[in-house]
């Protein structure tokens, strides 16, 4: 396995690593996903594997975030 000196050095793939502030995607989303608070365990998976980073968690220990702009409604987050 190649070892990379920083983030800026692995290659490009499918995984965003910041928010796109100038093509706000969320718009043409066919599914809203909402956060139902008595089912969340605070696991934060759905923010480690969302590909536009579109969860944010304020501090550990509080709810994630949907940031709804962003969000393309790929249902990664509810499975």
């Amino acid at each position: 396995m190649k070892e990379y000196k920083s983030h800026k050095d692995v290659p490009y793939g499918p995984i965003a690593d910041r928010k796109s502030t100038v093509n706000k995607t969320g718009a043409w989303r066919v599914m809203r996903p909402r956060l139902i608070e008595e089912k969340c365990t605070k696991c934060y998976v759905c923010w480690k594997f969302c590909p536009d980073i579109a969860i944010e968690v304020e501090e550990e220990g509080e709810f994630p975030v949907i940031i709804y702009d962003f969000c393309k409604g790929c249902g990664i987050c509810a499975n």
